[in-house]
């Protein structure tokens, strides 16, 4: 049987890689670099990070930091902060209990203590993301003072990645996990589920990324126009028509420095439970 740790790193390296392949309007991918990084430093980053974010029975905040830690060690900027701070739960929850995901997940989010809070902020302040700002005992750039679920919880309202923290990850396991389903049960092959998973974030829910750095009414007019571009995208038959629509709006986008990171890291934490879930499912049918 396959360590728990190995099952787990190949999940994360393919939502990893999965991600970056897909065309993603306004981020970084295959199909066009932009932000001044490019898809090869995203590759990067995900396999130098894997071993840290699947390192058995490492507590969550150590997890986070030694990925961050890597991350800036070998790629130089902040590539990947939100994939980690998601995956790094996750990994520890399906460590623990793979077979009933959301309940370990529960739990490790339960568990994390004062530690994981200062190792958290900690790669916080090293990876240095754009747009990061101060809530008075959440701010970051000092020592906690209070634990990792309460910093989450003050930031919750604002910040995408911080509501998964409080709401058991419920965007992922729900709406996440849902339009990854639709859209392959809709026929949709290759890098079309993981595009349309993109989508429905950007689409439904303020880009927390764009927000901090833009502001709310920027971040929602967006939100508008995805809305538009998903639809149009889902009822257009032709792959190549798609694609031009998709890399007009990534080129508009990018013309404006906007860069929806956070849906593009909800994407990834989608992919990564798709993934686990599968291959716990293969286990299970003898595969």
């Amino acid at each position: 049987m396959t360590p728990a740790w190995r099952t787990i790193k190949d999940a994360y390296l393919d939502a990893c890689r999965g991600e970056v392949e897909a065309l993603k309007p306004g981020n970084v991918h295959r199909f066009a670099d932009g932000h001044r990084m490019t898809a090869d430093q995203f590759v990067l980053s995900a396999e130098v990070s894997a071993p840290a974010i699947s390192e058995p029975n490492a507590p969550v905040g150590r997890r986070v930091f030694d990925a961050v830690a890597a991350t800036r060690e070998k790629v130089g900027t902040n590539t990947n902060l939100g994939i980690v701070l998601l995956a790094a739960p996750l990994a520890k929850a399906a460590e623990d209990d793979r077979a009933h995901l959301r309940d370990a997940l529960q739990r490790t989010l339960d568990s994390m203590d004062g530690q994981d809070a200062s190792d958290v902020f900690s790669a916080i302040r090293l990876a240095n993301p754009g747009g990061l700002g101060s809530a008075e005992a959440g701010d970051v750039r000092q020592a906690p003072i209070i634990s990792l679920i309460d910093a989450m919880a003050m930031a919750a309202d604002r910040d995408m990645i911080a509501r998964q923290y409080v709401t058991c990850f419920a965007d992922i396991f729900g709406s996440g996990l849902t339009a990854l389903k639709d859209a392959a049960e809709r026929g949709e092959t290759g890098m079309w589920p993981t595009v349309f998973t993109y989508l429905h974030f950007l689409s439904h829910f303020p880009d927390s990324h764009v927000g901090r750095k833009y502001g709310s009414g920027i971040s929602e007019k967006i939100r508008q126009e995805a809305q538009t571009i998903e639809r149009e995208v889902r009822h257009e038959a032709s792959l190549s028509r798609r694609q031009d629509m998709l890399l007009d709006f990534d080129s508009r986008l990018k013309a404006q420095n906007i860069n929806p990171g956070t849906s593009a890291d909800l994407t990834v934490a989608t992919l990564f439970i798709s993934n686990m879930n599968f291959s716990l499912h293969k286990r299970y049918a003898g595969g």
